[in-house]
């Protein structure tokens, strides 16, 4: 080995060095858990159950912050953006995947490493009862005497939630206008308040309503039905049988994480979906836990951001 190859390698050993030590040391303070929309939402709920389990078996206490607005962005840059020490975790859904396409985003998908999937769940069409339709045909036939009824989202425009809708109202012929909200939590406020009479939500905000009769559940996005919505059909089953969209919910962190860390973490998130308590909390809001590898997640994350990529030149959507 020349002198030029060892000083090389010499150099590298101690720039890993610190990193080195950190992950053996880690965690040895708080660690701030990212959630990119507001409380009350699909994944506000599950990283809260996830956030106190860990504080329990790290030994160092998680705190949710909230940061809000742009469909999630401002969240998940501040978490791009973190210094990668294990101190910064963040819980995001699919709009990771499907942000960078019709926003002027500051990071890039590869500015954040995939640790876990979390969960997934099918984003569902609800109306008020008092809209007076209780089927996606009965919607159809009133959108098509009254264009323009509003719908909520807990998400911006262009989300995931906002594709469904617009993708629905495409192949249904109609038109609906979308009234967005930071959170999931605040959109179902207004349609329970009948402000809005539709909403397209994730399952989870949705559940406890529908199931006190406040609610009309219409159609939901997965290819079959979720087991604990076994009466609402998809929108397959409907007559539209391309409209498939999983909602999910993973776990991220800056990009240069130390490995061992990343690993830590895969393992002890995994552990607490297989923990009944968050496991039965979060199938009773229509979230399936899933688990899996940190390599088996990024390759979803990977495969969404192309398949939003297609989406969006379909529906001819703009970059915001």
């Amino acid at each position: 080995m020349t002198m030029l190859r060892i000083v090389a390698a010499l150099v590298a050993l101690l720039a890993s060095a610190p990193l080195t030590a950190q992950a053996q040391d880690w965690p040895n303070k708080p660690i701030r858990m990212i959630v990119p929309f507001a409380a009350g939402g699909s994944t506000d709920v599950a990283a809260r159950l996830v956030a106190e389990y860990l504080s329990r078996t790290l030994g160092q206490q998680l705190v949710v912050e909230n940061r809000t607005g742009a469909n999630g962005n401002i969240g998940i840059e501040a978490a791009a953006k973190s210094a990668p020490d294990g101190y910064t975790i963040l819980v995001a859904p699919d709009a990771i995947a499907s942000n960078p396409h019709v926003y002027k985003v500051n990071y890039e998908v590869k500015d954040l490493t995939p640790v876990i999937q979390l969960s997934r769940q099918p984003i569902v069409l609800a109306a008020h009862p008092t809209l007076g339709v209780k089927t996606q045909a009965e919607l159809i036939a009133h959108a098509k005497k009254n264009p323009g009824e509003r719908y909520a989202t807990g998400s911006g425009i262009n989300s995931g939630q906002h594709m469904v809708t617009m993708w629905f109202a495409k192949l249904a012929g109609i038109q609906l206008e979308q009234v967005s909200y930071r959170g999931g939590g605040q959109a179902i406020n207004d349609l329970l308040a009948g402000h809005v009479k539709l909403g397209t939500l994730g399952s989870t905000p949705l559940i406890p309503h529908y199931r006190a009769g406040k609610l009309i559940m219409l159609g939901q996005s997965t290819a079959t039905r979720a087991a604990s919505l076994p009466d609402v059909p998809t929108f397959r089953e409907s007559g539209m049988p391309d409209l498939v969209v999983e909602q999910w919910l993973g776990v991220f962190v800056p990009a240069g994480t130390p490995p061992a860390i990343v690993a830590r973490l895969n393992s002890e998130i995994g552990k607490s979906l297989a923990d009944p308590a968050i496991k039965g909390n979060l199938e009773k809001s229509a979230q399936e836990p899933i688990g899996g590898t940190a390599d088996a997640f990024g390759q979803l994350v990977k495969n969404d951001f192309a398949k939003y990529g297609r989406l969006v030149k379909d529906l001819n959507l703009k970059v915001q």
